[in-house]
C-alpha cells in the first residue's frame, strides 16, 4: 500500500532540487528527461509548506526553467497547478485504495506520465475498467513515495497547495523573464496558461505578442469584485453604468458566418444544448461578433426560474427539445469582444457598449442605467431585485476589458442576509473526505414546535485540519446516527 493521507513530509530536503544546473535522467525509452516528475512532485510539496507568495514564485519558476520543449512546459504547469491535462481519465478513488508500494528511485519524466496517462484517458469498451486500473497500478508502480502523493492529488482533483493561477503566472513571467502585463493578456486571449507558458519560455515576448483573439476560441471573462453597497460602488467607478446581475449562466458567443460557437465561464463548449442562444446570435445584423452574456430560463412573467432549473437546463445534453419547451433560456448580452473584424476589448467600457448597441437590439441587452447618482442606481438595484435577480454590477465607462480578472473595473452589488444557524448533523465523507464527518447539515429554531428546522447544507472550504476537528468534536455530541449521517 502507498502511504496513507499524513505520512507525507511537508518540507522534504530536496525540495530545492529544481534551483540549478538541469539534472538528465534517462526515461523508459532512452531518451533524456529534462524534467522528472519527481521535480514537479518535490516542488508541489515546498510550495504546499511556503507561506509567502515570493518564495512560492521562486520554487515554481525555478522547476519551470528546466522545462524545455512546448508540450513539456504545458505538463510541467499544469502539475504545478494541481491540473491534468486530460482533466478527465475515467480514474477515481475506487481505483486508487490500493496501489503497489512506491519506487525507490524515479524514472518517470513529465512528458512519459503525461502519455501514460493520455492511454489511461483512451481505453473504452468491454472490459475498460480493469485496463484502466491496471495501467493505473503500472504507471504508481513506478512513481516514488513523493511521485505517488502528487498522481494520488491530480487523478481525484485534490492536490490542494497554493499555486493559484495568479501566482503561477507570475512564477512563469519569472521563469521567462518576461513582462507579467503581456503574459496576463497572452492568457486573456487564449484561455489556458499551458500553450502560453510555453511560447513565453520558447520564445519571449514576442511570442506572447503573437496571441489575438480568434472567433472560434473562448477567452477567458472579465469578473466582478463583491462591493460593500451601492455607494461604496459608485464612489469607487464614479459615474458608471449599472446593471441588471442576473442568475443565470454565463455565456460567451462566437460567430463567424453561420457558425456560431457558445462557451461557459469555465470555456466549455455548450452549443448543442443553447438552441435558443445560436439563434440570438444568427439574427444579428453581423458577419464575425464575440458577446458576453447570460443565458436564463424566465417565467412567462419575466421572472427568473430558480436557479437549478437553468442550470439543468445547460447541463443537459438528452432530449435538448424537449427541455427547451419546458424551460425555454432567454439570452441576455452586456459586452462586445469583436464585431466584424474589430477587436474592441481595449476600449474604454462606453465605447464598447457603443458598438454594442448598435448590433445588438435592445431586448437582447442586459438592462441599464448610466449615472453617478447614489439615489437612483439604489432604486434600480431595488427594481432589479423586486423583478427578482439578484442585484447589480456597477461597471466603470472608462476601462478596458481585463479578461480573466477581478478589479475595480466591474463591482457587484448584492443584498446581504445574515443567519445564525446551528449544526444539525454531519455526513460521513467519501473519497479523500473518506473516515471524516464532512457535509454540515445547517438549521435555525422553529418557534411553532420549540425543535429544528434544516436550511441546507456546507461543504466548501474544509481544510483537512478542520476535517479532523469538526469530525471530533461532532462524535462528541453525537445523538444518533444512520448508515450516511451523525
Amino acid at each position: 500500500m502507498a502511504p496513507e493521507r499524513g505520512e507525507y513530509p511537508t518540507s522534504h530536503p530536496t525540495a530545492t532540487r529544481c534551483y540549478g544546473a538541469p539534472r538528465l535522467a534517462v526515461g523508459a525509452g532512452g531518451d533524456n528527461v529534462s524534467v522528472l516528475l519527481e521535480d514537479i512532485a518535490h516542488a508541489s510539496v515546498a510550495v504546499s509548506a511556503t507561506s509567502g507568495r515570493t518564495a512560492k514564485i521562486a520554487l515554481l519558476a525555478a522547476c519551470l526553467a528546466k522545462a524545455e520543449g512546448l508540450r513539456e512546459v504545458e505538463v510541467a504547469v499544469a502539475y504545478l497547478s494541481g491540473e491534468l491535462l486530460q482533466r478527465r481519465t475515467g480514474v477515481g478513488w475506487a481505483s486508487l485504495r490500493e496501489v503497489p508500494s512506491p519506487a525507490s528511485s524515479p524514472s518517470l519524466g513529465v512528458l512519459e506520465t503525461d502519455e501514460l496517462l493520455e492511454t489511461v484517458t483512451a481505453v473504452s469498451g468491454r472490459g475498460a475498467q480493469a485496463e484502466r486500473a491496471r495501467l493505473v497500478r503500472d504507471l504508481f508502480s513506478r512513481a516514488t513515495q513523493v511521485e505517488q502523493r502528487l498522481l494520488r492529488g491530480l487523478l481525484t482533483g485534490e492536490l490542494r497547495q497554493g499555486a493559484l493561477e495568479g501566482v503561477m503566472l507570475d512564477a512563469v513571467a519569472k521563469a521567462a523573464a518576461v513582462p507579467p502585463t503581456d503574459l496576463r493578456r497572452a492568457v486573456m486571449l487564449r484561455g489556458a496558461v499551458g500553450p502560453v507558458a510555453a511560447a513565453a519560455m520558447s520564445d519571449g515576448t514576442p511570442g506572447l505578442r503573437a496571441f489575438r483573439l480568434e472567433v472560434g476560441r473562448p477567452v477567458l471573462p472579465m469578473l466582478a469584485s463583491p462591493s460593500d453597497g451601492i455607494a461604496a460602488a459608485l464612489e469607487k467607478a464614479g459615474p458608471a453604468a449599472v446593471e441588471w446581475k442576473l442568475d443565470g449562466v454565463r455565456v460567451q458567443i462566437h460567430r463567424s458566418g453561420r457558425d456560431v460557437h457558445v462557451f461557459t465561464r469555465s470555456l466549455d463548449d455548450i452549443t448543442d444544448r443553447v438552441p435558443e442562444v445560436v439563434e440570438a446570435a444568427l439574427a444579428l445584423p453581423v458577419d464575425t461578433v464575440v458577446l458576453d452574456g447570460e443565458a436564463i430560463a424566465l417565467r412567462p412573467d419575466g421572472r427568473p426560474r430558480p436557479f437549478q432549473q437553468t442550470g439543468s437546463r445547460i447541463g443537459s445534453r438528452v432530449d435538448v427539445a424537449k427541455a427547451r419547451e419546458t424551460a425555454p433560456l432567454s439570452t441576455y448580452v452586456f459586452d462586445v469582444l469583436h464585431t466584424d473584424g474589430a477587436d474592441t476589448l481595449g476600449l474604454p467600457g462606453r465605447e464598447r457598449y457603443d458598438v454594442l448597441a448598435r448590433v445588438v437590439p435592445e431586448a437582447l441587452r442586459v438592462p441599464r442605467l448610466v449615472t453617478g447618482d447614489a439615489t437612483a442606481a439604489g432604486e434600480f438595484l431595488a427594481d432589479a431585485i423586486g423583478r427578482g435577480h439578484e442585484g447589480v454590477v456597477v461597471k466603470s465607462l472608462d476601462v478596458p476589458y481585463d479578461a480573466g480578472r477581478r478589479g475595480a473595473g466591474w463591482l457587484k452589488v448584492k443584498p446581504r442576509h445574515t443567519l445564525d444557524l446551528v449544526v444539525l448533523a454531519a455526513e460521513w465523507g467519501h473519497g479523500r473526505r473518506h473516515g471524516w464527518l464532512s457535509n454540515l447539515h445547517l438549521g435555525a429554531p422553529d418557534p411553532a414546535t420549540g425543535g429544528f428546522v434544516m436550511l441546507g447544507k456546507t461543504f466548501k472550504g474544509l481544510t483537512d485540519g478542520m476535517l479532523a476537528w469538526q469530525t471530533e468534536q461532532s462524535l462528541a455530541r453525537e445523538v444518533a446516527r444512520d448508515r450516511y449521517t451523525v
